[in-house]
């Protein structure tokens, strides 16, 4: 029975109101869904998500949405089957399935666990340190960063139905945006399905997530400055809604990732014996042959030194020749088939187009042996051409055939690969082969600039390397020029992209508020109660601890030398002291100050605070010369709940001297009872 796909609008799943359009298994050609979406009000959907979604999630802390993507990517692997058993009629085979969807709920996993270690507890994040302005210390400068009040409007791809879905989704619920979701059509049936898990955790706020399983409409006529449109597809696509005259007009944060012409560079030190040689090959395979070729990120030029030429050409030939084509529910089939027959006659059109400049060296553009029962002209052979004179070539260069497709060329040198590799004109993804960290080192900054992702591969790194075209959440995903200019995931950079950076200026004591977070020269309210008697729940950003002095001796100076170990001149040799530029005699160790510091402002009973577990930012600002003295103030400088009956603490630790001249600061964390 045909499935019909439903939009998800207003919290209520929605039919359209016409017939749909029929979308087709990959393998059998059967229609297996209808999707549409007419009867929709798209402007009354950017309604909900501005009014009803947005406010929910607002409310939120970035910790309370963090745990819930994290129910999120869990729903996903509790009823992974499911969609399994929707995936092969895409085209893909259940390990291509495996990065599809297996993928999807571990970015959001990688997501909600960055977001919980690296955000606050809190809906505003400071963005860096505080700017002193005034010389006096009482108007000064803050970055900070707030949640966008509009929604994210997803334009996904057709290659990745769920991750392409969950690795955009992550982000923008953790910045507190709602999202509408318009999945590309082929495969719409299995993005639907993932959608509806989601919802169906019922760890959404209403407005939060809405889908459009058909054309949006008029959809971009209703954006405004709050909004984001995130875009994966084709540079022809992404030009015609980049220059969409309201998204131009209220300038609409646009992030594009589209076409990529990525290149794999066999390294100039790499030989037939060498490691590095054999999983160069094996991973230009697998980029050609992984979702049939239908990867933003897969190997299209594979360049390597030309002496080598002729020896790469046969490995990838005797390795392409064990790969079978066909039906993946059928034994032994390791490549599936493209999309759409569409997709497929556009990826022979291309594959004939580069046939006019480069030779085919492995692979038929019209014929393909196909394993299983299948009914449908979406099947291409892997194509492997061979382009002796890439400087003369263009189309190569140029033309993107997204399937499983690349062209092996030769390079006379390093330089002459690094230009090669750049005639993309922006890639993605770059990986390079080779066991020369120098050669490596020339590569990066020779082709850094027109590379949103470089992989180095080599003997030590293969066995953990995720490879040429694995995206990852904790790193950005994205490329300059050609690649679409845009950046998607890379941990919170990522959710800054639906987030707006202000600058606040004003008194820290104002600021301070803002943020949650101390800081100099904001209120330090002292009480009768030792700050390491208070749990966390009861301790104010600010409270302050003053200690009182102690004076350090030449004899602490000398047993703290002879204890330790450290017996560093200028701490035991008073002429040699004496004759530095900096200390001009004898001083105390820099970790004697810190343990004087512990002594004074430590309070050694059982309590609150269940553990130190280090300490960020140290500078030693003035030396403690043999009887000066030395006091700390102990301030709280932010608190973060990690679970429900334990909490961090970061505290702002000063020591002064004798005439109140700051000698050292550092931040001290423990970890303390709720």
């Amino acid at each position: 029975m045909t499935t019909q796909l439903k939009n998800y609008a207003a919290d209520q799943w929605v039919a359209t109101t016409g017939e749909g359009t029929p979308l087709y298994s990959a393998i059998t050609g059967e229609m297996v869904a209808r999707s549409g979406s007419e009867g929709l009000d798209f402007k009354a959907m950017l309604d909900h998500a501005r009014n009803v979604g947005g406010p929910a999630l607002r409310a939120m802390t970035f910790h309370a949405r963090a745990r819930m993507v994290k129910a999120l990517g869990q729903a996903i692997m509790d009823r992974k089957e499911e969609l399994y058993a929707l995936n092969w009629a895409t085209g893909a085979t259940r390990q291509d399935g495996w990065i599809d969807i297996e993928g999807g709920a571990g970015t959001l996993f990688t997501m909600s666990s960055k977001a919980r270690r690296e955000l606050p507890d809190d809906v505003v994040l400071a963005d860096g340190d505080m700017e002193p302005i005034g010389r006096q210390g009482t108007f000064v400068g803050q970055h900070v960063y707030t949640s966008l009040q509009g929604a994210a409007i997803h334009i996904n791809a057709f290659n990745f139905p769920v991750w392409g879905m969950l690795e955009k989704l992550g982000p923008t619920l953790i910045a507190g945006m709602p999202a509408i979701i318009k999945p590309a059509s082929p495969g719409a049936w299995l993005a639907e399905a993932a959608f509806r898990i989601m919802i169906e955790a019922d760890v959404l706020p209403p407005g939060a997530l809405q889908l459009i399983v058909g054309h949006p409409g008029d959809l971009l006529d209703h954006l405004t400055c709050q909004d984001v449109v995130s875009f994966t597809g084709s540079a022809t696509t992404a030009m015609k809604l980049q220059s969409h005259p309201v998204i131009a007009r209220e300038a609409v944060r646009f992030v594009a990732e589209r076409d990529s012409l990525n290149a794999s560079v066999l390294g100039p030190d790499a030989t037939a014996d060498s490691p590095e040689f054999d999983l160069f090959v094996k991973e230009v395979v697998r980029e050609m042959t992984v979702k049939a070729g239908q990867k933003c990120t897969a190997i299209r030029r594979a360049l390597v030194p030309a002496a080598q030429l002729d020896s790469v050409e046969a490995a990838l030939r005797e390795r392409l020749s064990k790969v079978v084509v066909g039906n993946p529910q059928a034994e032994g089939v390791t490549m599936g088939a493209l999309a759409t027959p569409g997709q497929a006659a556009e990826v022979r059109q291309r594959a004939r187009e580069m046939a006019s400049e480069a030779r085919l060296a492995f692979g038929d553009i019209d014929r393909v042996d196909v394993r299983g029962e299948v009914d449908s002209a979406a099947f291409v052979s892997p194509l492997l051409f061979r382009a002796d004179d890439p400087w003369s070539a263009r189309l190569i260069h140029d033309v993107e055939a997204f399937g499983p497709v690349s062209t092996i060329m030769p390079y006379r040198d390093l330089d002459d690969a690094i230009a090669l590799a750049n005639r993309g004109k922006g890639s993605l993804a770059l990986s390079f082969f080779s066991y020369d960290p120098e050669v490596t080192r020339a590569l990066v900054l020779g082709a850094g600039a027109f590379h949103g992702r470089i992989v180095i591969v080599d003997r030590d790194s293969a066995r953990e390397s995720t490879g040429h075209g694995s995206p990852l959440p904790m790193l950005i995903h994205g490329g300059p020029g050609r690649a679409g200019g845009g950046e998607e995931m890379g941990g919170v950079r990522g959710v800054k992209h639906y987030m707006q950076r202000s600058a606040l200026q004003g008194s820290p004591r104002q600021l301070s508020a803002v943020i949650g977070r101390w800081l100099p020269g904001a209120p330090q309210p002292e009480g009768p109660v030792h700050p390491f008697r208070m749990r966390l729940g009861e301790l104010p950003i600010g409270y302050t601890l003053k200690t009182p002095s102690r004076t350090v001796t030449l004899e602490d100076i000398e047993h703290f030398a002879h204890f330790t170990g450290d017996t560093f001149y200028a701490h035991m040799d008073e002429e040699a002291a004496a004759r530095s530029p900096i200390f001009g005699g004898r001083v105390a160790h820099g970790y004697l100050i810190l343990s004087f510091a512990a002594g004074l402002f430590v309070d050694p009973a059982e309590g609150p605070v269940l553990a130190n577990y280090g300490l960020e930012g140290l500078r030693f600002i003035k030396p403690v010369k043999p009887g000066d003295s030395m006091r700390v103030e102990l301030t709280v400088k932010s608190k973060t709940q990690r679970s429900e009956d334990q909490g961090e603490v970061r505290w702002s630790v000063s020591a002064f001297n004798q005439d109140d001249e700051l000698v050292a600061t550092y931040e001290l964390l423990t970890m303390n009872a709720a």
